[in-house]
């Protein structure tokens, strides 16, 4: 792999003998600023930041007044994996499994059935538009079939909507959970383009072990990453970022290698770590989030640039034609008759049928066909373009609108990650109470990330040998602690039972989990 890389650099500084480490990182870090900026001050009207950051590539492209020429797509699609596995696994950490948990059934059947009903639909309806053969009409329907969760709930932020629970985690599970989906059955029409001895039966069996697979996997590398967080104390808390991205890299490689889907496999890892408790857990899902946000922005300014916005002007006519269809019936239509059993009301399945923005994943599938040699792969890659531009601008700045015309935004809810800075900010069913950790109580010589402490319990101070000492995840607690601690009168008895007495193994194993 490493001297695929390298033999594709030497390429490219053959292809760009100018090209130097100075000038990349300039043009690099000025698209960045440049983006962030605009952002900034446009996000306010509802328009998605990452549409935003797109523009500003294609502005600096060749045929903008950048002139920053980019025709490469292997780089893209490469920078475009690493990009979409990073923020699969933010995305998943950032998944509460309590919350999506009642939603989990329709989640992955929209992730699954819906993706792949979008897919037929909008492959029978291009079929007819396009001068396309079934399956270069299923290929593209397969390219467009994915949401984008990043572009429509940073437009719900900067519009102040806060949806229903039930709407808000669905839509989150099946946007976080739907691009495995999309990524096989593009590869599988790919190969069926490329090699006609591939068959429905062949994808079949592909997809059964694949996503078999990647399930396994994902889980057991999601357990493994808590455990080697929690267990190796290493000596520098700078470490602990890289471990955890050295493993969604390992997690990534390790299903694919053995015929696994790595992209479902990375975000169940990241499911299964952000459900779990482990040390530095608030340090290490920021450092997640904003290198999600950093690949989200890098893949959107180099399809930017990989784009040249001439060549879209021959197929806006049907292009708009394709993106319509797909907003208003093939979209709709698929989420309704998946959820057609949901014990939800008709407003709300609406609701999550509108915001099926499409974002940078349709992208960067569209290159794989590209890659492969797939005839009509340029204007297919110009077509997903334009269908994503068309949807973000449409569906973008009405989303807002959408969920109070339909009666499921809900009142803007606090923000989870405010700290308590004084009593009088704390909630009415929650208090500081101090426990003195009792000589065979079952704390002693553990671990807090150990402790089948509540979830809603929050451990502040501990004074032990009249020194003061700032809980972490790491510490270890002493018989004689005086441990400060913001409870309820639900979790209390529990708290108490860890510090006080010894908690019998029915109630840890209860409270855990």
């Amino acid at each position: 792999m490493v001297s695929l890389i390298m033999t594709r650099w030497v390429n490219l500084k053959a292809s760009y003998p100018m090209l130097s480490i100075d000038i990349v990182l300039l043009t690099a870090s000025a698209l960045l600023l440049v983006s962030i900026l605009t952002s900034k001050a446009l996000g306010k009207y509802g328009i998605p930041s990452l549409l935003l950051f797109l523009l500003v590539g294609m502005l600096a492209g060749s045929d903008g007044p950048g002139g920053i020429y980019f025709d490469n797509p292997w780089l893209a699609q490469l920078l475009g994996v690493i990009a979409l596995i990073l923020i699969l696994f933010s995305g998943g950490m950032d998944t509460e499994w309590r919350r999506v948990r009642p939603v989990l059934g329709w989640g992955i059947a929209l992730a699954t059935i819906g993706v792949f009903l979008t897919t037929a639909v909008f492959g029978i309806f291009a079929r007819f538009v396009l001068d396309y053969s079934w399956l270069e009409s299923f290929l593209l329907g397969a390219i467009v079939s994915s949401t984008d969760a990043a572009a429509v709930f940073a437009v719900l932020r900067a519009r102040n909507v806060a949806l229903s629970n039930r709407t808000k985690y669905l839509l989150e599970l099946e946007s976080g959970s739907n691009d495995p989906m999309a990524v096989f059955l593009t590869i599988g029409f790919t190969l069926m383009l490329v090699d006609p001895t591939v068959s429905v039966a062949n994808l079949s069996g592909k997809f059964a072990m694949q996503m078999t697979l990647g399930t396994c996997i994902g889980l057991l590398m999601g357990t493994g990453i808590v455990a080697l967080v929690n267990r190796l104390r290493l000596e520098y808390q700078g470490l602990y970022p890289v471990l955890t991205l050295s493993m969604v890299g390992l997690t990534y490689a390790v299903a694919s290698l053995v015929g696994g889907n790595g992209f479902l496999a990375v975000y169940l890892a990241g499911l299964m770590t952000g459900s779990r408790r482990f040390i530095h857990k608030p340090s290490l899902m920021r450092f997640h989030d904003g290198l999600a946000w950093l690949m989200q922005i890098a893949m959107f300014l180099t399809l930017g640039l990989l784009v040249f916005p001439t060549r879209l002007v021959p197929i806006m006519g049907t292009g708009i034609i394709l993106s319509l269809f797909l907003i208003f019936i093939a979209r709709p239509l698929s989420v309704h008759l998946t959820l057609f059993k949901a014990p939800m009301p008709f407003r709300e399945k609406s609701l999550i049928a509108w915001t099926g923005l499409r974002g940078a994943v349709p992208i960067i599938l569209a290159t794989f066909p590209l890659l492969a040699g797939v005839p009509k792969a340029d204007e297919m890659f110009n077509i997903v373009f334009f269908i994503v531009l068309t949807s973000v601008l449409l569906q973008g700045p009405s989303i807002s609108w959408a969920a109070r015309r339909l009666g499921v935004a809900d009142d803007a809810e606090p923000d989870e990650s405010t700290e308590i800075v004084s009593n009088q900010l704390l909630p009415d069913d929650r208090y500081v109470e101090v426990f003195s950790v009792q000589p065979g109580a079952f704390a002693i010589d553990k671990q807090i990330v150990d402790l089948p402490l509540p979830g809603d319990t929050l451990l502040i101070l501990i004074k032990r040998d009249e020194r003061f000492l700032i809980p972490e995840g790491m510490t270890v607690l002493k018989a004689g602690d005086e441990v400060s601690a913001l409870v309820s009168r639900e979790s209390r008895p529990k708290v108490s039972a860890v510090m006080k007495g010894d908690l019998p193994s029915a109630s840890f194993n209860a409270t855990k989990g």
